[in-house]
């Protein structure tokens, strides 16, 4: 096995943080990646990675030879890119992933858009309502709403959306309509179990209100909740965007806007920084285009 090769064995095994893992992406077996990576330390003459039955640990030495490899292979990906002109033309597979509903709605019609543009181009769509490894899981780019951990995802604003209360009017027609959050306790709420549940709602754009509830339905999907909101059960914390069509057509009503939280942000993110691909570039400035035109998502701030 070339050095090379090598280095790029173990670079994606730094960032997988398991042997295993780089072997899958590298579609290799795994002790093939085992053998890479004891091939280089014994080129080198020190240990690069300290391994445990369940994870990866870079040593002092492997820490400093990691920055150095990267850099290496960067320099030759952009000589071969520049090359072969894949800088120019968008070319191969594009992997997209957003949560299940924004994805539908809003990164959908920029996917096909995107594609009826490129015709050589295929790509994969992972929509999902949880936060992946972009690295582990093969995404060149994705759409996230709230605000970012810190990590080394390159990550553009492009909107805003609000966390809201809502309810059908026939609820609220039964049971009246609530003044302050502490109302709250008294009606019958609908919960989601997914990202960001939890039992305590806040309230406010400093987050400081707090009222705990004890929710009569709590569902793990966004459509079911929804549902249940429309059909008048009871009332919602959904996203506005999530809410928008039905409160356009009056099937729902916003409630205690002005405890609302602050608004949430929404980024396009993706991991190759300055090296991204034609391909990659491409499908950003289409999606940064579309997404801060839309209304339903705020203000696009750069």
């Amino acid at each position: 096995m070339d050095r090379w090769h090598a280095m790029k064995i173990f670079v994606r095994a730094a960032d997988c943080g398991s042997l295993a893992a780089a072997a899958r992406q590298l579609h290799l077996s795994p002790p093939a990646v085992t053998r890479a990576v004891a091939a280089l330390e014994e080129l080198i003459g020190t240990r690069l990675l300290t391994r445990t039955t369940r994870s990866l640990k870079l040593t002092e030495a492997g820490a400093r030879y990691l920055e150095d490899c990267r850099r290496i292979l960067l320099d030759i990906e952009e000589a071969e890119a520049a090359a072969a002109g894949s800088y120019a033309t968008p070319t191969g597979t594009l992997t997209v992933t957003a949560s299940v509903q924004f994805g539908r709605i809003y990164v959908l019609p920029v996917i096909t858009e995107y594609l009826s543009r490129h015709p050589a181009l295929q790509l994969r769509a992972l929509f999902l309502d949880r936060v992946i490894n972009m690295v582990e899981e093969g995404a060149d780019v994705g759409v996230r709403i709230g605000h970012l951990a810190d990590s080394a995802l390159t990550a553009i604003r492009v909107g805003t959306v609000r966390r809201v209360l809502c309810a059908a009017p026939d609820y609220l027609a039964r049971h009246g309509t609530p003044a302050m959050p502490r109302d709250l306790q008294d009606h019958a709420v609908i919960a989601s179990t997914g990202l960001d549940a939890s039992a305590q709602w806040r309230f406010g754009p400093e987050r400081r209100g707090a009222v705990t509830l004890c929710p009569r339905l709590s569902c793990n999907t966004v459509d079911a909740v929804l549902a249940a909101a429309i059909d008048g059960f009871g009332i919602a914390r959904l996203l506005s965007y999530q809410v928008a069509p039905a409160l356009a057509d009056g099937r729902l009503r916003i409630l205690l806007a002005e405890h609302e939280e602050a608004p949430v942000p929404v980024h396009i993110v993706h991991p190759d920084g300055r090296r991204a691909s034609a391909k990659v570039r491409a499908f950003i400035d289409l999606a940064v285009e579309r997404l801060r035109a839309n209304p339903m998502l705020g203000p696009g701030i750069a």
